[in-house]
């Protein structure tokens, strides 16, 4: 345990997702056509069409999933808090929702076109109303959502089969002309950028309910049935998961909905059970990454923000444009571009946390939470 009873191998591994939603958008953010150049995948054949392919594989879908076990964890730890305090449930819970909706929403609209928040916050909605039901009430929500899933995923793919059909990207206009133009486009193009969302919220809701389950099995533990746990995951994930995940990711675009939505989730578990696995077997020190892993799960809302502004600046036309100087660079420049935002963002998270309690996102957050139910909030104060 942390500091203020903190998880720290919970941290590290909500500071690796993070990081890893950087290494899936930023192919985005890199493309000079922005999400329709994203969508257009590039073709194994050549050299640097199968290094580029190789480098998708590595982040594409697998942290995102993460972080949606990640958020079903956070969610019973807060049903636990409440419950521990003698307070009603889901109760304030939903207000929290409520904010989170509207930060990703800000997010969508003035920053980024592939915003997580706000369907986490839809989410977050209705499993909070099954933390607090039996096992077999969740399982048997878990199997409905992931059957629906399975079987939606399954319908897109056959019909790109049949129809040899390409996925929807509209104008691509999102990464080219001024601020402005950027924001009008996402609030035109809305429809098809939270077409994900929508389609998504099944495989969330199994994401969330297996990492409130996983928590209270005892997968995040120091601890011989942590442990267990933790191998059985990593058999799953990078065992099974694995193998499959770097087959439909060289398949080509027909598989574009199995890869991302059902082969990255099930290497998303391998990474829950390998991260704390890792991490209890280091040295108590730590080291310059592990701190700034930790304070970048710390910050996570603030670093998520971030790390979308920073390569907004430096990829689209009204900052520094890079997307479209360095289109002939790719796919090297881009793993210099990743690089440099994650150090920076290890290096910033970690400097600020050495003065204040929270990140400035989350210190914002909370004084929103708490002071309509007539709390003070002690956040981003120095320590």
């Amino acid at each position: 345990m942390a500091a203020h009873g903190r998880i720290a191998a919970l941290d590290i591994i909500r500071g690796v997702a993070i990081l890893g939603t950087l290494g899936t958008n930023i192919w985005i953010f890199t493309d000079p056509l922005g999400a329709a150049g994203f969508f257009a995948l590039p073709e194994p054949d050549s050299f640097d069409g199968f290094t580029e392919t190789a480098l998708r594989f590595l982040s594409n879908g697998k942290f995102l999933a993460l972080l949606s076990l990640l958020f079903g964890i956070g969610l019973e730890l807060q049903y636990r808090s409440a419950i521990r305090k003698g307070k009603r449930w889901p109760g304030w819970y939903l207000w929290r929702s409520a904010l989170l909706l509207v930060e990703g929403l800000l997010h969508y609209v003035l920053i980024f076109e592939f915003d997580v928040l706000m369907y986490y916050a839809v989410v977050s909605v209705l499993v909070a109303f099954l933390v607090a039901r039996g096992d077999r009430v969740r399982k048997a929500w878990l199997i409905a959502a992931g059957a629906l899933h399975l079987a939606f995923v399954s319908l897109v793919t056959a019909g790109m089969y049949i129809d040899g059909a390409t996925i929807a990207t509209g104008s691509g206009g999102a990464g080219t002309g001024s601020w402005l133009a950027q924001v009008q486009h996402r609030l035109t193009d809305m429809g098809m950028y939270r077409a994900e969302a929508v389609f998504v919220i099944p495989l969330s809701t199994v994401l969330f309910l297996a990492g409130i389950g996983l928590l209270r099995a005892g997968a995040i533990e120091n601890s011989g049935r942590g442990t267990a746990i933790q191998r059985k995951l990593i058999g799953i994930g990078i065992g099974i998961g694995l193998p499959l995940n770097v087959s439909t990711s060289f398949a080509g675009p027909e598989l574009f909905f199995v890869d991302r939505y059902v082969a990255a989730p099930i290497v998303a578990f391998g990474l829950l059970g390998l991260v704390p696995w890792v991490v209890h077997r280091m040295r108590e020190q730590e080291g310059p990454l592990r701190r700034g892993m930790a304070s970048v799960g710390r910050m996570a809302l603030s670093c998520y923000v971030l790390q979308n502004l920073i390569a907004g600046i430096l990829c689209y036309g009204w900052g520094f444009g890079l997307a479209e100087t360095m289109a002939d660079a790719r796919p090297w420049w881009v793993v210099g571009c990743f690089t440099g935002i994650s150090v920076l963002l290890l290096a910033l998270s970690s400097l600020w946390l050495r003065r204040f309690s929270r990140g400035p996102l989350e210190a914002a957050w909370q004084w929103a939470y708490l002071a309509p139910q007539g709390q003070s909030a002690v956040a981003a104060t120095p320590h």
